[in-house]
């Protein structure tokens, strides 16, 4: 039974010994960290509500994982505060902060059972045996190993390792939980799986949760909000749906989803929107990223979304503006198509073609005509 019907499950019947609590909110203040001379996180400032699922998400060295350590008390910050519950706890160890932390590499103990695993932390805590014991079965049941307490991690697969490391994570009932890119040594379906199974955990235990990844569609799916990091600062702090659709400027654009940018030239406002000019001539209305307004000397990139692009018959007048090019790969997946055109100036954009089955696709080196609906692009400062 997965981590969801177990959830579910238990909500329904309250057969579980893991109580449901509210969690902390937890608020970062001006926290700086350097390593080795070079600073990794600068005077970083952001809030997590009670129970939100926030995820730092960015690449590698960007200073998620370090920002999450100082969150975990692991790492100490050189400057600025960190607050639980509106208590200052920055410079106090990680037994003294009420949560817990979900590693990359599962961190379980290879000479203790799955049940000794989940009951460290309980032990360390002085909790009565009795206690342990029902408290391990119902973490048991959250994650869907019933039966399992007494093998030992290599007897289980990567999958049920990390669903090991959850469980021991929500026996402290903690009121932050960290994850520090649990899924990635995972493959690509048991990842698929696993992280809406987590994000059914989290939303039944009403935990306050901080989630690393470097993932840009575990970060869509799993969020309540997402924080795009790049080189220690956060670039922009939204909910899926903001960060997706009105990213804040172009690495944001770039990072999170297909895009595709296309140099343009400011010609005029128009309402809560502006009027661009492509590099072959065709004028579209995008809705602007940014104040203040742009001007026309001012560099623009134009975002357009594969999906939000259509091809035509090159034949026939589109009813919204159109840009001409030509097909230079076709990639069918059997759900969904994507087509690479070459348009003027040599610059490729991606249309993402739905149901393909019905549809005939270009080969490479057809003429094509993609069309540009209203109410679709957005113009980035550059």
């Amino acid at each position: 039974m997965s981590i969801t019907q177990n959830t579910r499950h238990n909500a329904q019947s309250d057969t579980s010994d893991t109580p449901v609590r509210g969690g902390s909110s937890v608020a970062l203040r001006d926290i700086r960290k350097s390593l080795g001379g070079s600073t990794i996180v600068h005077k970083l400032s952001f809030d997590v509500q009670p129970s939100e699922f926030l995820t730092l998400l960015g690449p590698s060295g960007c200073g998620k994982t370090t920002t999450l350590n100082m969150v975990a008390g692991f790492i100490s910050p050189d400057s600025g505060s960190i607050i639980l519950d509106d208590e200052a706890v920055t410079s106090e160890p990680p037994n003294k902060r009420d949560s817990t932390m979900v590693f990359q590499q599962y961190a379980l103990f290879p000479h203790l059972t799955i049940g000794e695993n989940i009951a460290y932390g309980l032990k360390n805590r002085k909790v009565p045996a009795s206690e342990i014991r029902k408290r391990v079965d119902g973490a048991l049941q959250r994650v869907g190993l019933d039966g399992q307490e007494d093998r030992y991690p290599k007897q289980l697969s990567g999958g049920q390792q990390q669903r090991v490391a959850l469980a021991r994570a929500i026996v402290v009932e903690p009121k932050v939980l960290l994850l520090d890119e649990p899924l990635s040594n995972l493959d690509l379906k048991l990842r698929e799986q696993l992280r809406l199974e987590i994000k059914h955990l989290q939303r039944d235990l009403g935990l306050t949760t901080i989630f690393v990844t470097h993932d840009q569609t575990e970060a869509l799916v799993m969020s309540d909000r997402i924080a795009v990091m790049r080189d220690g600062r956060i670039e922009q702090l939204g909910t899926p749906a903001e960060i997706y659709n009105s990213p804040s400027n172009e690495f944001v654009a770039g990072f999170v989803g297909q895009s595709n940018l296309v140099d343009a030239k400011f010609l005029r406002r128009d309402g809560d929107r502006c009027i661009v000019e492509l590099n072959d001539g065709t004028q579209v209305s995008v809705r602007i990223s940014a104040e203040p307004t742009p001007t026309s000397d001012t560099p623009i990139r134009v975002l357009f979304r594969p999906e939000s692009l259509h091809l035509i018959d090159t034949t026939e007048d589109a009813s919204s503006p159109s840009i001409d090019g030509h097909a230079l790969e076709v990639v069918n997946e059997g759900d969904n198509a994507t087509v690479e055109v070459e348009i003027s100036g040599g610059k490729t954009i991606t249309v993402r073609v739905p149901d393909p089955s019905g549809t005939v696709l270009p080969v490479p080196g057809d003429s094509v005509r993609v069309a540009i609906p209203s109410e679709t692009g957005l113009a980035l400062l550059t």
